[in-house]
């Protein structure tokens, strides 16, 4: 027996007993066993069935590699969030089974969406189990990005596929060209010393920093995975800049693939010319200046400038951490945000944080969106028609790789961005067929899309409680996030007769 051949959804469902341990472990330490033990019979269980499982389909041979092993990703997002589900259900009474599995799928998407508005009154373990859901679904999309996504050319590879030199349709990889599992064990290899390595780094540098171990164990995990999920509801537990500015700092090293990259690792001269870092840069640049000018205009008009030094450099650096924090998808504010809006007496900006937390992170990575890789061939294609309108009979240069960029980078953007504001225009139908107003609807359904959940509340004028929402409301939020993990693509992909004719 080889198993090896066993499905691919098995391997994800095993890696489910691990998270369920560690809270079990956690709770038993703080002698609280009441709590421990939902999450001790959930790993012997989860064992149990990943084990049956897998001997049961051993030897079952798919047709399609490539649709077997996109269909058990998206059942994976789609059934296993039910499973993780079971021991929350068991120790908060008071959740539905929809708000549970609601609650699951935002942890596992890495969207950060939490019904728990009260934080303090949950047990410890219970944040812990958030947490490592969301920090195994940040680690579980960076594998399938390499494994799965990156050999069907979707999730932005198909931007990259036509950079290195492919026809828009091509993948580099070809799916079963090799053996599937032993792909996604080889992305396993890679992935995890550098995800548990920056984790365990940066869990380290937030203690140093004066964060409190469980606030930097989960901040650590939250910001790795882009997550968002925190014991406090809060970007740090203590709220100190510090922290902020080394979180910051593993937020843009989460919002782009080049640590996980070997060959771009070793080339530092590609990190000057990645489009990705690049486009990032600018926005992290450019947009908290407009933003602390605003503020700075804002306390000129209200005359509070008087010793306003410290406040003007805490108003910059609100405006820095949180564009990073939205761009990232991450959605978190910083501590010093409130700071800038009581200087300045000016509301958040809801749209520009929307636009931010659409345009998302790098390709391969655990921030949602449409991927600055995207955003930037839309960019060069931009302006190389304007220059076009000045100069028509002008030959556009800087390489192949920029001429393939600016035309098939950029129609295949173009399809993406489209094909993402009609699953946005979906969405705000079905939850305005809910009894949502307009204004509730699009801040509730652009968190979700984006898999920035955290991010609603400054996102929306007045903000609901999700723990309100109705249960037609919490599925079709579970949905939008599930699609906005996987993208638009994957599910084109499947209603493509040819996809399914392989």
């Amino acid at each position: 027996m080889d198993w090896r051949r066993s499905p691919l959804f098995v391997f994800f469902l095993l890696g489910a007993a691990p998270v369920m341990l560690v809270p079990c472990i956690a709770a038993y330490m703080d002698g609280d066993h009441d709590t421990a033990r939902p999450f001790f019979y959930g790993t012997i269980l989860t064992v149990f069935f990943a084990l049956s499982l897998g001997l049961a389909l051993m030897n079952r041979t798919p047709r399609s590699t490539a649709r077997s092993h996109l269909l058990a990703l998206m059942g994976t997002y789609i059934l296993l969030p039910i499973w993780l589900a079971v021991p929350l259900a068991i120790l908060v009474p008071t959740l539905t089974p929809v708000v549970a599995y609601f609650e699951m799928v935002s942890a596992l998407t890495t969207t950060g969406a939490t019904v728990f508005d009260r934080p303090g009154r949950l047990p410890d373990a219970v944040h812990i189990y958030r947490g490592l859901v969301g920090w195994a679904g940040g680690f579980l999309i960076l594998v399938a990005a390499v494994g799965i996504m990156a050999p069907l050319n979707i999730g932005g590879f198909e931007i990259r596929s036509v950079v290195l030199g492919a026809r828009p349709g091509d993948g580099r990889i070809r799916v079963g060209s090799a053996e599937a599992t032993d792909r996604i064990l080889r992305a396993v290899g890679v992935v995890a010393p550098i995800y548990g390595g920056l984790t365990a780094l940066l869990g380290a540098l937030l203690l140093v920093a004066g964060e409190a171990p469980l606030d930097a164990f989960m901040g650590a995990m939250a910001v790795i995975a882009t997550s968002g999920i925190t014991a406090t509801g809060a970007a740090t537990g203590a709220g100190s800049i510090p922290a902020e500015m080394a979180m910051a700092l593993f937020l843009l090293i989460a919002a782009t693939a080049l640590i996980y990259d070997p060959y771009r690792r070793r080339e530092f001269g590609i990190w000057r010319s990645d489009p990705e870092l690049r486009v990032l840069v600018a926005l992290v640049i450019g947009l908290p200046t407009i933003l602390f000018l605003r503020h700075w205009v804002g306390a000129l008009e209200l005359d509070q400038t008087v010793g306003g030094f410290y406040i003007a450099m805490a108003a910059l650096w609100g405006a820095i951490f949180t564009t990073i924090s939205f761009v990232t998808t991450f959605g978190q504010q910083s501590v010093a945000w409130d700071t800038a809006q009581a200087w300045s007496g000016l509301p958040t900006p809801g749209l520009l944080l929307m636009g931010l937390a659409m345009l998302g992170g790098g390709v391969a990575t655990t921030a949602g969106g449409v991927k600055l890789l995207r955003v930037y061939a839309l960019y060069k294609h931009g302006t190389r028609e304007l220059r076009r309108l000045t100069l028509p009979h002008s030959i556009g240069g800087q390489g192949q790789a920029a001429r393939r960029i600016r035309t098939e980078g950029a129609y295949i953007a173009w399809l993406f961005l489209m094909l993402f504001f009609v699953a946005l225009a979906a969405l705000l139908l079905l939850l305005t067929l809910t009894g949502l107003a307009f204004d509730q609807a699009l801040p509730l359904a652009t968190a979700a899309l984006s898999n920035t959940g955290p991010g609603y509340e400054l996102f929306a004028a007045q903000p609901r409680r999700y723990l309100d929402l109705g249960p037609a409301v919490h599925l079709i939020l579970s949905f939008a996030m599930i699609l906005g993990r996987l993208e638009t693509l994957a599910f084109v992909a499947l209603l493509n007769p040819e996809f399914w004719r392989r």
